[in-house]
Formats: C-alpha cells, structure tokens, sequence
C-alpha cells in the first residue's frame, strides 16, 4: 500500500482486525528475528513495518540500529496502520516508522470523529505545527511522538518530461498560469481530495478536465500519463519509478500538501526510553527524501532485499558499529 492511500482505509473495521491480533497472535504479524549483542541487558524490543516497501525499509533500519544498540530485535509486518496502531498502543509493537500528517489525521478521526476531523483536520503544510498536534493526540494513547525528521513521503504530481519542456513548466503553479486543460492518472478519492483536484483548482487554478481513476502512483496510471492518454499522475515524493516512465514532479510550490515527514512512534511504556530516541534519531537527522527514493529503487527496480539495502545504507552513514 503506498503512501497516498495510507490513510484511506475504514476506520470501523478498526476494533475488528485489533481483535484479530490478539486472537491469532504471530499467525496475524509476519515476524522476522535479530538480536542485539547486549540483548539480556537492554530487553526485548517489536519493530513493526506496513506493507509497503518503504515501511519494510525504513522497520529495517530501525531494527539494525537498535540491534546494534544492543537490544533484542524482532520485525512485525502487519498489513495497514488500522492493524498495527492499536497494537502499538497495547505494547504489542513497539516501536513503528510512520508519517507525521498521515498519522496525525488517523489519530484526530479516532479521537474525534470523521466528520469533525473531515472539519477541523489537524495537519498542514507546517512540519511543526503538525507534530506538536500529533503529540497531543498521541500522548493520552500511550504513545511517544519522536523527532522528525528532514525526508518526508507526501502527495506529489507528475508529468512526462516532453510536457514539462513544452508548456515550460517546473512548479504547480507554471501549470496553473497556463491555459492547458489536463486528465489526472488518480484515485477515484481525487475527485473530492482537498489534496487532489479541489486543491488544484482552488490553490493553482489548474484546468482539470476529469480524473481517471487508476490508481494512486500505479504503474497503470504513469503508463497512461507516458503514452498521452493522461497528462499527470498522482503519485508520491518517494516514487523511485518516475524515471522509467520518462516523468518528472511538479514542485508544489504553494505547498498544498500536508507535512508528511518520517518519524518514530514508540509505545511510550516500553520504548519511551532517552537511549531509544537517541539511537533512532541518528537516523532520522541523515535520512533525506532523496535517499529514501534511492533505497526504494534499489528494492522496487533491481530487486534487492530491503534488509540488505537498509544495512548497507547505515553501513554508508557509519551509523552502525558503536
């Protein structure tokens, strides 16, 4: 599941599928093993990972570096955050990558309500603003919001480099002073989106003629866009594919999307330490967005293992060994 259709899943099934964890234990979380040198010293520590190949990348480094901290590590895949939120606050997981924004507003519907959250959301386009106001959501939940850090995975739009040179274009909004009228390769959600096309109307008055539903950043939706049949794509910051489809992202210059930076969420109880925090962090003040499309190219293009490329990333930042 990629990043734009992270936070699209019904809540109602919530309560249903945190059920589910408990009921079938390792059987419901498909579980990877490692240990840190100094594990009977430091405990036991559950990393979990989405389904997704940057989620399984970024639960990867993260389980390196604690192992190397000298903690007992172990990798939880569970499929969707509507599964492992709750385990997360239970102390079922401990410690997840997530999405500032995107977890902020999953957080703000379960506490409040779709239609308050739909009303009053609690993200923006501001980095802090947004992780102070996941913090205060988190908090009562048991949960520890840490540092944010530089690479961010958000909403993006692409079109084929040929189109760019033609209409001279580099940002949204030098589409927008334009009278090209363009298809956008999307989901059917687009359509009412404030992100999507609402957003692109009402903040850089783009022309959109209709939308076709293909799918958020699939390789349906960027062949369309390549072969002219659509002239953007909905895609992600972090796609590594748009090179292959000849595609290039518009810059949202009038930052229309929300702040969805990378960052660590810990169960406050069991993970909530000062040395946990310090040991991720070394992390998330190199990570970059330019580096998290790299390592998504390595896994989704030539096939690597995501743990492979996540040891060998922390290998090239002298992150491991002390």
């Amino acid at each position: 599941m990629r990043r734009g259709a992270r936070g699209t899943l019904a809540l109602a099934t919530t309560a249903v599928l945190a059920a589910g964890i408990s009921a079938c234990g390792s059987d419901s979380l498909e579980e990877e093993g490692g240990s840190g040198a100094d594990a009977d010293a430091k405990g036991s520590l559950t990393i979990g990972s989405a389904g997704f190949t940057e989620s399984k990348l970024l639960a990867n480094m993260y389980e390196k570096l604690l192992s190397d901290a000298g903690y007992d590590t172990t990798i939880k895949t569970v499929n969707n955050r509507e599964l492992y939120a709750p385990a997360l606050e239970k102390g079922q997981i401990d410690v997840v990558p997530e999405y500032a924004a995107t977890l902020a507003e999953f957080l703000n519907t379960k506490v409040n309500g779709a239609k308050t959250a739909a009303e009053k959301p609690v993200a923006s386009s501001d980095v802090d603003e947004t992780v102070a106001a996941l913090k205060k959501l988190a908090g009562p939940r048991g949960l520890k919001v840490l540092e944010a850090g530089e690479a961010v995975d958000q909403n993006a739009f692409a079109v084929t480099k040929d189109f760019a040179e033609k209409h001279k274009l580099k940002t949204l909004s030098d589409l927008g002073a334009t009278d090209v009228s363009v298809r956008i390769a999307a989901g059917d959600e687009c359509e009412e989106r404030p992100f999507c096309r609402p957003g692109l109307e009402e903040t850089y008055g783009i022309d959109v003629a209709a939308v076709d539903p293909k799918g958020v950043g699939t390789v349906q939706s960027k062949q369309a866009v390549k072969d002219g049949k659509d002239q953007m794509v909905l895609t992600t910051t972090t796609d590594a594919t748009l090179p292959d489809f000849d595609l290039v992202v518009l810059e949202d210059d009038k930052k229309l999307q929300n702040a969805d930076n990378v960052l660590p969420v810990v169960n406050a109880k069991d993970a909530g330490s000062k040395d946990i925090a310090s040991v991720l962090g070394k992390l998330t003040r190199v990570l970059t967005t330019d580096d998290l499309m790299d390592l998504n190219r390595q896994v989704d293009s030539e096939r690597k293992k995501p743990k492979d490329v996540a040891e060998e990333y922390l290998k090239s930042k002298d992150l491991l060994g002390g």
